[in-house]
């Protein structure tokens, strides 16, 4: 009967859980693992699992919020903001999860950090010079020399070209390319025909991206001029949507939103969830629980 009762028990535990709301996914540099936060009990935790799903571990295990996590190029640490300071701000901590160390420390939300290929900078969005609008910066990965990179509009989600020399990001809800030296900035879309969430391929050569321009938020790919616009995933139901190119350029790694359109306003309740697509089978496979 004991055996029974807790048998039912967790069964019931189990069928009372929250639908998965995981997100912001990215690729360890070998391409074996993907990081993304999960919210299982409230708050987002940081967890990394393989590929197909499997070994799937909590890095980090606190009340706060962690979000957006990114592998250094040496896959040794993992940069990611938190509010565990009652804001958002850029943290790093070794890839097991142990060593946290604070990066940035002001008042203003600090969000989305992206290494550079040399791993050498971190590029981040803030509203810090512009609140309510997000700008994008650099700094040095200790946590010195912050430089505000961006004067206009709404910057978001910045990520390195491979090479290092130019970061994309969307303004708005349209891409660009920014030229690191320099400054020289360069819009590929041009909303309706919207693109956010950019992302390199590892060759530099092409950005896969999401757009609602269809509808339902899809994911497409384009040179990294803004030509040749192509959709590369559109799923039977509901949105693709925060592409990540794998190193070696086979997958990409998104999340899905079921049953949401680009006109609808999400609710707190919407499951999300990571798959990785494969870019020669057109075969995806769930990540996340």
């Amino acid at each position: 009967m004991a055996v029974l009762l807790g048998a039912w028990l967790a069964w019931s535990a189990w069928g009372r859980r929250p639908p998965a709301r995981d997100g912001a996914p990215s690729w360890s540099p070998d391409g074996t693992h993907v990081v993304f936060h999960a919210e299982e009990d409230g708050a987002a935790d940081l967890f990394v699992a393989r590929a197909d799903g499997s070994d799937r571990r909590n890095l980090t295990r606190t009340a706060a919020d962690e979000g957006a996590p990114a592998y250094s190029p040496d896959a040794a640490r993992i940069a990611f903001d938190t509010d565990a300071d009652g804001n958002f701000e850029i943290y790093v901590m070794q890839a097991d999860g142990t060593g946290r160390t604070r990066l940035t420390n002001h008042a203003s939300r600090d969000v989305a950090p992206a290494w550079s290929p040399d791993g050498r900078k971190i590029a981040f969005m803030s509203d810090r010079a512009s609140r309510p609008e997000f700008d994008v910066f650099t700094m040095n990965a200790d946590g010195s020399g912050v430089e505000r990179v961006t004067t206009a509009g709404t910057s978001w989600f910045p990520q390195y070209s491979p090479d290092g020399s130019r970061l994309a990001f969307h303004v708005g809800r349209d891409v660009h390319v920014m030229d690191v030296a320099g400054g020289r900035l360069v819009g590929l879309t041009t909303h309706p025909a919207d693109g956010m969430y950019p992302s390199w391929s590892p060759d530099g050569k092409r950005l896969a991206f999401m757009t609602a321009r269809n509808g339902p938020t899809q994911l497409f790919t384009m040179n990294a001029d803004g030509t040749e616009q192509r959709q590369l995933l559109a799923m039977p139901s509901g949105s693709a949507i925060d592409p990540r190119w794998s190193p070696d350029g086979t997958k990409i790694v998104f999340v899905h939103v079921p049953e949401i359109v680009a006109t609808a306003r999400q609710d707190e309740g919407q499951e999300r969830a990571v798959y990785v697509l494969d870019l020669n089978t057109g075969k995806y496979t769930r990540v996340s629980r």
